[in-house]
């Protein structure tokens, strides 16, 4: 029986400790893994130290080029079966000589989230304007809905996004599939590891500086949270993590104020379990929110946003509050602190969040057989999709022939 290749197209190589998009990676690798392909991952950028060693895991790696032709004989030597960019700018980049050279292999868009989301809310936050669906319909839009449309499936992490794509954007269904984060169940025997209520102290923030949510978020904290908070938990320290920090984020540590910038995570777990509580008050973003998915995996109750939850707990109950108003937000972060009762019951909270909702095995066995069923009928579903022919066919000339022409133009330079 031949053997199933999958092939991954990275706009970096994962770093599963420095962000949740590099986590979320690993999350898809390691499902094709368990279902016996042959995984490649692929990527024109450079590797940093904290890339995840893929090769460990039989991963084959492959260091590739924009712009050069040596990527069309590379994968039409491989001759993958599935294909997965990794966000809609490889896809713009890769997916025309993808279907170039493997014409029946699957094209999956991994959005990670929704850029056009996130972009729009950025916009308002920066204009102080409030946010409405108008603001969506941008050129980021038009990108990123084209490359959707481009694709045989999406992947789609969040229910409000799919709502977005279906309602908003009028994208059919058929072409988008909800996968969340693929966690572990919180069994009886981890909770019995966790660090109880009295062992824990101070609170803490964590995220990627190089995603601007997080800075903006750190911003926010400093600025209009911690002032109010500090007068309520005058004993207590902040503790604020996270790769990538620039000197314009180390320079907000400040010890006279117990607000302490500690860089880097090396194991988000670790750090968190030895935390009471997460505060996260987030005002702009899509997706998703990692970090929240590791406060439940460790027990840490955490305060946040309607932005910050959007999309994570459905009809369940979250784990500790959800505020917009900052002195009602510093208010329930006080209880929650104080309260163990309340702290034992927002644990709880999360448990059955990541049991329910998260859990890998609800989603890898029907994602898997959904793939094959699609790949199996392939022609009758991109004529049901006719939109992606037109648009491979005409949209992509652009960027299509504008990389060749940097590629004759860089064969030129070294002759």
């Amino acid at each position: 029986m031949k053997e199933k290749k999958v092939l991954f197209i990275g706009l970096v190589w994962p770093e599963p400790t420095s962000s949740a998009a590099g986590f979320r990676m690993m999350q898809l690798i390691d499902t094709f893994i368990n279902r016996s392909y042959q995984v490649t991952f692929a990527s024109a950028a450079a590797k940093s130290p904290y890339s995840a060693t893929l090769k460990a895991s039989g991963v084959h790696e492959q260091a590739i080029e924009l712009n050069s032709a040596s990527f069309d004989s590379f994968i039409a030597d491989l001759q993958p079966d599935i294909v997965i960019f990794d966000r809609f700018m490889v896809e713009e980049q890769y997916g025309w000589r993808v279907a170039q050279q493997c014409p029946d292999a699957l094209r999956i868009l991994d959005t990670e989230d929704l850029h056009l989301l996130r972009q729009a809310r950025h916009t308002c936050i920066k204009n102080k304007d409030d946010f409405s669906f108008q603001e969506l319909f941008t050129d980021t839009a038009k990108r990123e809905i084209a490359s959707i449309l481009r694709c045989d499936l999406s992947l789609i992490i969040s229910e409000s996004e799919m709502r977005i794509l279906t309602q908003i954007f009028r994208i059919s269904p058929d072409i988008l599939y909800y996968l969340p984060f693929l966690e572990n169940e919180i069994t009886a025997e981890q909770i019995e590891t966790w660090k109880p209520f009295e062992k824990r102290k101070d609170l803490l923030f964590i995220g990627n500086f190089i995603h601007e949510p997080n800075w903006h978020t750190v911003q926010y904290l400093k600025n209009q949270i911690w002032p109010r908070l500090r007068k309520l938990l005058p004993k207590v320290e902040l503790h604020i993590y996270g790769a990538y920090a620039t000197q314009k984020v180390l320079q907000l540590n400040n010890p006279k104020e117990n607000f302490y910038i500690k860089g880097r995570a090396e194991s988000a777990h670790l750090t968190m379990e030895n935390y009471r509580v997460l505060v996260a008050p987030i005002q702009f973003g899509a997706g998703v929110k990692g970090k929240f998915i590791d406060a439940m995996q460790t027990g840490t109750p955490s305060v946040t946003t309607t932005i910050g939850a959007e999309a994570m707990k459905g009809n369940l109950t979250w784990n500790g509050f959800i505020e917009d108003d900052p002195d009602t937000f510093c208010r329930k972060t006080m209880d929650l602190y104080d309260d163990e009762i309340v702290w034992k019951t927002a644990q709880n909270n999360g448990i059955r969040i990541i049991n329910e909702r998260y859990e890998k095995r609800k989603y890898q066995a029907d994602f898997m057989t959904n793939l094959s069923l699609l790949k199996a009928q392939i022609d009758k579903h991109r004529q049901q999709n006719f939109i992606s022919q037109i648009l491979l066919h005409h949209t992509l000339q652009s960027t299509k022939y504008m990389s060749l022409w940097i590629e004759e133009k860089n064969k030129q330079q070294h002759i």
